[in-house]
């Protein structure tokens, strides 16, 4: 079988490629996969270090600006939005693929298309709540729409088969476990906030997690560990040294990290999780079935991150602050009420592990096969 994948950006769109590739590799080691993503996106780095083939097309994403330079830059895009298909075409053309699966972002749209008007199998699978303007417009010429929440069917016109798939999910952070990863970790019974914003951080939810961490390190009421991204790492520790009056570092109880790379470890030892709302995220946390505090990113397209939240918020499976609403006070106060009441607790678990797909990548692969054969 041969696979062409596409979809770039951002990791929320690159990594359920990755995932999709790799699980198509251990059903079937033959399979030959080619990426195609744009031209010095995050993809041209991240698909060659994951061991696949990687070609590239130029194009670009409009900016929601009238400045000169936004008004230059949408100039050139939609430029590049005619010769990115024809450059789509003709690497379709030599690898000759037998499906084409799209994961979103700019770069699936021509791809995606010009497989379907060269009558190639075409399948997109979309990662939120609410969908992106891409899977929107692809989904009245692709043969199957994979949705990450069922909450999204609402928003696709002139589509009703639909196939509920989840996000694929690292097989290491499904099956790690609490207790091992407490004693990994030499936790003892106090409570364990896992906060993170992103690889690249958020300022205003990096600001009210330092007001909690800054209490933390007086009391010894939790432990934390906090990632505050690559833009933020420096501010952060400044800040929260201001904020402490104290040398943190000292605090056996608060681990401060730039990035999280055991994230298996870190979530399966949470009892609470302090995060954005990205799909990924969110599909970490339901398959681990840990109680949340959501802070979407109100800057993202189609504001997708608060529909993510609410998806799990009206199944009492989560709670959400907006990042307008969101104080070192207001957090504290959303921790201290959660973590005081077990039975809560346990019930966010509950309702979260409900939400959970765990089989993702296998129902995803069904698809693929359903269409290829």
């Amino acid at each position: 079988m041969r696979v062409i994948l596409a979809g770039g950006g951002t990791a929320g769109h690159i990594n359920p490629a990755l995932a999709i590739a790799s699980y198509i590799k251990t059903q079937l080691p033959d399979t030959e996969i080619l990426y195609i993503g744009a031209k010095n996106g995050m993809e041209e780095t991240l698909v060659p270090k994951a061991g696949f083939d990687f070609k590239s097309i130029r194009i670009s994403g409009f900016k929601r600006s009238f400045s000169p330079s936004a008004i230059k830059h949408n100039a050139v895009t939609l430029k590049r939005a005619v010769t990115a298909q024809s450059e789509a075409r003709r690497i379709i053309k030599e690898f000759a693929p037998d499906i084409c699966i799209g994961t979103g972002g700019y770069v699936s749209g021509p791809v995606l298309r010009a497989a379907a008007k060269m009558k190639i199998k075409t399948a997109i699978h979309e990662q939120n709540a609410f969908p992106g303007v891409t899977t929107k417009i692809l989904s009245k010429y692709v043969d199957k729409v994979m949705l990450a929440v069922w909450d999204a069917k609402d928003h696709i016109k002139g589509r009703e088969d639909f196939v509920l798939t989840g996000n694929p999910v690292r097989e290491e952070i499904i099956h790690a476990d609490k207790t091992q990863a407490r004693r990994k970790m030499n936790l003892d019974k106090r409570p364990l906030v896992l906060s993170f914003g992103g690889s690249l951080g958020a300022r205003k939810l990096n600001e009210a997690v330092a007001e909690l961490i800054a209490r933390s390190g007086k009391d010894k009421r939790y432990y934390h560990i906090h990632a505050t991204g690559k833009s933020g790492y420096e501010a952060f520790k400044t800040m929260l040294t201001e904020k402490c009056g104290y040398d943190y570092n000292k605090c056996e109880n608060i681990d401060i990290r730039e990035y999280i790379y055991d994230m298996p470890d870190c979530i399966a030892a949470a009892d609470l999780v302090i995060s954005r709302a990205g799909a990924i995220s969110l599909s970490e946390i339901q398959a681990q079935g840990k109680p949340s505090v959501l802070v979407p990113s109100p800057y993202v397209a189609e504001n997708h991150q608060y529909h993510n939240a609410m998806a799990l918020v009206n199944k009492k499976a989560a709670s959400m602050i907006e990042e307008k609403d969101l104080t070192g006070e207001a957090l504290i106060k959303t921790v201290d009420k959660m973590l005081a009441d077990r039975q809560v607790l346990e019930e966010y678990s509950a309702n979260v592990k409900k939400t959970a797909i765990l089989d993702s990548n296998k129902r995803i692969f069904d698809v693929i096969m359903s269409l290829v054969r």
